[in-house]
């Protein structure tokens, strides 16, 4: 199982990051308005998952308002915000910021996102809560790019999760580019890109 850090402490997590190439594990959170919000909603678009611990934290914060700066400028995707806040935090940070291209997602009715994606943190003082990764699934539900961010306090990669979104056929080498890297993370029993151990 994967882990993480906080403040330079380990932090284990309930398990890794979807691999590259694989099938995304479809889920259904918590919109900030009550509603559900599912994968499959979403079907034929990218969708990129930015998982963080808690919107009232500044490094979440600043996460949330990055990716909606961006996302604005790209056609046929999604950024879904997800954490274990309340949807009432969501509503309450993104209307107040103004931040209108993401979509808040909960996971506080689905116990189940963190164990799918594995990036419920298992001990420690943010037990319960996710932790910060990014998760990018094409059009056609394949995960083409994961990062899970070494320490907790650090932003994510913008640019290379961004970058995967200019095209079809960068979003193709994403994924190929991406799983090789896994591969050879796995044969050298070396860490992977998004920072997870080799076998």
């Amino acid at each position: 199982m994967a882990q993480t850090a906080f403040k330079g402490s380990p932090v284990p997590l309930s398990g890794d990051l979807p691999r590259p190439g694989a099938k995304a594990p479809d889920f259904t959170l918590t919109r900030s308005d009550l509603s559900d919000v599912s994968l499959k909603d979403y079907a034929g678009k990218s969708v990129v998952l930015n998982i963080f611990p808690s919107i009232d934290t500044p490094v979440c914060a600043m996460s949330v308002r990055r990716f909606n700066a961006e996302i604005g400028k790209t056609d046929n995707a999604v950024v879904l915000c997800v954490s274990a806040d309340l949807p009432f935090a969501h509503a309450r940070f993104c209307g107040a910021e103004g931040l209108d291209h993401v979509v808040s997602a909960s996971t506080f009715r689905s116990p189940g996102f963190g164990e799918a994606y594995g990036t419920r943190i298992t001990r420690g003082p943010l037990a319960g809560l996710m932790a910060r990764a990014v998760v990018v699934i094409d059009g056609k539900g394949k995960v083409a790019y994961t990062q899970l961010v070494d320490e907790i306090s650090k932003e994510p990669d913008y640019d290379k999760a961004l970058a995967c979104l200019s095209s079809p056929e960068v979003m193709q080498a994403c994924t190929a580019s991406f799983t090789a890297e896994h591969s050879r993370g796995m044969d050298d029993d070396g860490p992977c890109d998004d920072g997870r151990a080799g076998g």
